[in-house]
């Protein structure tokens, strides 16, 4: 007996000693394998392994994926091929991504073999992974910059000393790839107004900014908000400010433009060296001065503006895409790419500086700029902000619906006056049928004389006008002409669409894939004329077959939508600082992605 109990005791303790050598077993491989993955380890020998050409392709997608690139003195991300298990997207790696919610009805379309990334799991996600854009050049440098002058509420810039995360030499800005949603939309060449509300339906239904790295009271604000717009009441019909047929929802547009008066904050930066930062006094006329006047009512805002960056819902990066151009561009030179790189700078900069940028890669920060290259110098970046741009082509220039605003080109004559020869004759005094005269810039204006000028007499189609005081032919023409001829130049955008309703006569918009301003509130087609390009030779017939109660209705909403579209010495509710400020702070609200 005696033996037997001696005998229970040493199989216990053997049982014991196996399981404790077991568990340190198990707690090394636990801290030496990546994701604590311990059964992948311990049963990987029961495998079938791969073929030697296999293996190695498999380590060579594993380096580039994995490791980062050593670039100068800035470590880039090279994630073009990344492959990322869908369990791990959930667990903090979705930082500084965009993602597709698919919905219930559709499916999801798969991404070019050149773009998409494999994801090994059992659940099959399409999403495109794109290579990070805030990396630098090697011939970045990082800006200096002097803590002692920091303003309240900025933190010291990021260094390897305070930042014991960061190595020497390293951004500031997080080199965190951005995955974009997959469109289920393909865009084709031609994208009709019907195709945008399509996209931007899409678009707000499944794409969302990036996670913030950490929570703020403004992210519950803004969900707080985009609720309230959701659910607004519907709008009393006796509010004379606004005429509901010129709206795609005249109820939504109320509610969040009075939440925007009553709770946006907006960050205007203080850096940036003039006359590309801070000079709106440069940009006041001409075609550009959207950007000019825009800039100029930002920054002299008490209601709007904050000093406090934790308490803003917007940062304003104020430069002039007019002024980087007249002061850096090399004329001949066919390079902008010390253009590119003075944006770039500044990213790093107020990264440097400030944590806003990094806590939503951006996706809180926006821009208004009017220049034709604007579209293209901020791609790189600033692709993560809400552009607010004059060149909105949805097609060839990746403006993106729902995210970017398209900004009205206004040609502003009179800095003292910018209401000048404001108007026009009544409809009973408009005996031109069709209105154009411009210089001969792209492809759409030249088919357009060929096919107009001098044919009729009813279109009065021209080229360049001769100069006149005040350029008084040209607005007395629009002030006589029922329909106003809007062809494209170069880009899509041209200031003849605003120019149109500032003289009261019917835009007649001939510009592929152009969006045009303040498009996710505005119900434009209630007001203004589309007609495609290759449409140029039946323009008379089409006009002609607008009624004349038509007309006579459409030139009342001319009337009516102006005051949208009108720059005032000192800004009003409803005109276009409000609007334009209105379009970030919307798209914004309607893109915010919480942690929770």
């Amino acid at each position: 007996m005696g033996h037997e109990v001696q005998y229970i005791l040493e199989s216990k303790r053997l049982v014991w000693l196996v399981a404790v050598v077991f568990a340190v077993v198990i707690m090394f491989q636990y801290y030496e394998f990546p994701y604590g993955d311990v059964a992948s380890s311990m049963f990987s020998m029961g495998r079938s392994q791969p073929s030697v050409g296999q293996t190695s392709q498999t380590n060579q997608t594993k380096a580039s994926a994995e490791s980062p690139k050593s670039s100068g003195n800035i470590t880039i991300f090279n994630v073009s091929n990344h492959t990322t298990p869908v369990d791990t997207l959930g667990k903090g790696n979705n930082i500084g991504i965009e993602y597709s919610i698919p919905s219930n009805d559709s499916t999801t379309a798969s991404p070019p073999p050149s773009s998409s990334a494999s994801l090994t799991s059992p659940t099959i996600v399409n999403i495109t992974v794109i290579s990070p854009s805030t990396a630098l050049d090697n011939s970045t440098s990082k800006p200096e910059v002097n803590a002692s002058n920091l303003d309240p509420g900025v933190r010291k810039p990021a260094t390897s000393e305070n930042n014991p995360a960061m190595s020497a030499g390293e951004s500031p800005v997080k080199q965190v790839p951005p995955v974009k949603a997959v469109h289920k939309r393909p865009i084709g060449d031609i994208v009709t107004l019907a195709d945008m509300h399509d996209i931007l339906s899409d678009n707000r239904a499944s794409v969302r900014s990036m996670k913030p790295l950490w929570s703020s009271t403004v992210d519950q604000e803004l969900l707080d908000a985009k609720q309230q717009i959701e659910n607004a009441p519907v709008l009393n019909h006796n509010d004379r400010a606004l005429y509901p047929p010129l709206y795609r929802n005249v109820s939504r547009f109320k509610r969040s433009y009075e939440l925007m008066e009553k709770i946006l904050k907006v960050y205007v930066y203080k850096e940036g060296e003039k006359p590309i930062f801070h000079q709106p006094q440069a940009v006041l006329s001409g075609i550009y001065a959207s950007e000019g006047w825009f800039m100029k009512h930002m920054k002299e805002n008490k209601h709007f503006v904050t000093n406090n960056p934790k308490q803003a819902h917007l940062f304003y990066l104020p430069f002039s895409s007019r002024m980087l151009e007249e002061k850096l561009y090399v004329t001949g030179s066919g390079s902008r790419d010390n253009l590119v790189q003075r944006l770039k700078d500044y990213v790093q900069l107020i990264a440097g500086r400030y944590d806003s940028w990094n806590r939503t890669g951006g996706s809180d920060h926006f821009l208004v700029a009017c220049h034709d290259w604007a579209t293209d110098e901020t791609r790189k970046s600033m692709n993560s902000c809400i552009r607010a741009l004059c060149n909105s082509d949805v097609g060839r220039e990746h403006f993106e619906l729902g995210k970017d605003v398209s900004l009205a080109e206004t040609y502003v004559r009179s800095p003292q006056n910018p209401l000048r020869e404001l108007g026009g004759k009544p409809p009973s005094q408009r005996s031109i049928l069709a209105f154009f005269a411009g210089q001969m810039h792209g492809d759409v204006r030249p088919i357009l004389l060929k096919h107009w000028e001098n044919k009729d007499p009813d279109m009065k189609i021209f080229r360049k006008l001769p100069n006149s005081k005040g350029n008084k032919n040209y607005i007395n023409y629009m002030k006589t002409s029922k329909y106003c001829i809007c062809a494209k130049g170069y880009e899509v955008n041209s200031p003849r669409v605003v120019e149109a309703i500032f003289h009261e006569c019917i835009p007649v918009i001939i510009s592929d894939n152009f969006v045009p301003p303040f498009f996710e509130i505005l119900n434009w087609e209630a007001f203004a004329v589309f007609v495609q390009e290759k449409d140029i030779p039946n323009l008379k017939n089409i006009l002609l077959s607008i009624s004349n109660r038509r007309y006579l209705v459409m030139q009342q909403r001319v009337k009516k939508v102006q005051q949208h579209f009108l720059w005032h010495v000192k800004p009003v509710k409803y005109d276009i600082f409000h609007m334009i400020l209105h379009s970030v702070w919307y798209n914004r609200v309607f893109r915010v992605d919480p942690i929770n």
